[in-house]
Parts: C-alpha cells; structure tokens; sequence
C-alpha cells in the first residue's frame, strides 16, 4: 500500500485499537514526529518501520498489503493448491491416494488422447489437413493439456512423499512447457504466427533437455519404489536425447510409449505404498 493510503490505514488502526500516537510509540520505539508524518502521508516509511507499527498495533501485515499484490498472492497461492506443491505430505492416506488415482485415470487418458494428437499434429503438417475439423483439434490439444496436467500432478506429490524434489520441480517445468506449446499450437490455427517448424525444432531441443533430467529424477525413486522406476527414467531419458537432434524426434515419441506406461504403473505402485504405511501405521 503506497502513500497517503497507507498512512490513513495505520491512524484507522491505531484509533481501532484505542491508541494515542504517544501510546503506539511507546510500544514501536519510533519517534511521535515519524509516527505523525507517516500517518500524514509525509513520508513512505521503511518495510522494516511499517512491520514494527504493525506489529505493535497486533495487525496482520496483509491489512496494508498492496490489493494487487494481494491478487498476485492468492494467484500463487492457488495455483500450489492446484499443483500439490503446497500440500502436506502427511496428509492422510484416503486424500493422498484419492490424487494419485486421479493421475493414474487421466495418465490413461493422456495416453489414449497421444494417438489422436499425433494423427491431427501429423496431417496438419505434411498436408495442412485438419482430419478432426478445426473444433476437433482445438478440443483434442485442450484435452491433452487437462489430462496431463492432472497426470503430471501425481508426479509432483510423489516428489514431495520421497523427497525428491528434482522431480517436483521438472513435473512443474513440464507443466508450463506442454501449457506453452499447446496454446501455441491452438492459437496458429486462428492467427499467423512464428513459423512452425522453426518453433516445433526449438520445443524439441526444450523439451528434450527437460525429458532427460525427468528421467534422471524418475531413475531416483528406485530405492522406494523399484525397478520401474529405474525403466522409466530410462525410457524418458533416451527419448529426450532423440528429441534433441530433432531429425530423430520421431523415435524420441515411440519411446515415451513404454515411459508413459511406466509412469502410470509407478502410480498404482505409490498408493499400494501409501495404503501398506497406512495399514502398518494402525
């Protein structure tokens, strides 16, 4: 909150509290005459003064809070909650196995959505066909872009149950990418934009470089949860390092198959887990 706002807010909170100028210095050890020139709007006073005088007045700091920091905040805030990057992990079983399962289904369905995004990305680039009508491609790429987050989201609590953070912070850096590229993809059917091929290499390379270092933080999970998890990464890492020559991407795709049906078992695999500690723990 910026000046004179702020000011009127402090002597708003002070007179709620019942307190003379004289009473809050005596309780923030700030001079009267600073005390009066903020409050006039005199001056913009240091964070470190504004949550001194907060925190004699008893007030929460978010009272004064800018309204639109306060909007970017509750942004951040509900996108964590969205994401499971603000969840417990302690939480109990029923909630942490209720959102994997939820991955689990919508991997499936991210899964099966992959054939038909592959058919309409194909024709539409070799013959400027759109097989699936102009609505059907724009409701398969949004499609996608639900169930995979939804999928990734299972990654991303599976980072924070193991401690693996590599992990929940590339799910998160897949989320944006794929959000990207698959806006991108529904925006040039409707305008002109940067030349596709050139953008379709650069996400390659992208998204190459972010495959290997998922499949590398998939690789870590072994020791909890087993072999898989080890294939998975390996599947993920090798089909990354074929996206980045581009000429190969191709490969780079048939080789996310057997990762993305790994990944998708490693997610049964966690909430056996989750539901045995459960058990164990009553």
């Amino acid at each position: 909150m910026k000046q004179p706002e702020l000011g009127r807010k402090i002597s708003e909170l002070r007179k709620a509290k019942g307190l003379t100028q004289e009473e809050l210095v005596e309780r923030c050890n700030i001079s009267v005459r600073t005390i009066q020139r903020i409050e006039a709007g005199e001056v913009t006073p240091r964070s470190y003064t504004v949550k001194t005088i907060m925190a004699a007045l008893e007030c929460d700091m978010r009272l004064i809070a800018d309204k639109k920091q306060n909007s970017i905040e509750s942004l951040i805030s509900w996108v964590k909650q969205a994401l499971l990057l603000d969840i417990d992990e302690n939480k109990p079983a029923e909630f942490l196995t209720k959102q994997l399962n939820l991955a689990w289904i919508f991997g499936i369905l991210y899964f099966i959505l992959g054939f038909f995004e592959a058919a309409a990305d194909y024709f539409r680039s070799e013959s400027e066909e759109m097989i699936f009508g102009v609505t059907g491609y724009v409701i398969i790429k949004l499609s996608v872009l639900i169930t995979f987050v939804i999928f990734q989201r299972g990654f991303i609590l599976i980072g924070g149950l193991y401690k693996n953070y590599l992990l929940k912070i590339i799910s998160v850096i897949w989320i944006f990418g794929i959000s990207m590229l698959l806006v991108y993809d529904v925006a040039t059917v409707f305008y002109d934009a940067i030349e596709q091929k050139f953008v379709l290499g650069a996400a390659a390379v992208t998204f190459g470089a972010i495959g290997i270092v998922y499949g590398f933080s998939l690789a870590r999970l072994e020791p909890a949860i087993g072999i898989i998890a080890k294939w998975a990464g390996i599947f993920e890492a090798i089909a990354g390092c074929f996206f980045i020559t581009i000429v190969l991407f191709f490969i780079g795709h048939i080789l996310l198959i057997p990762a993305e049906l790994l990944e998708i078992i490693i997610l049964f695999k966690v909430i056996e887990i989750v539901k045995l500690k459960q058990t164990e723990y009553n």
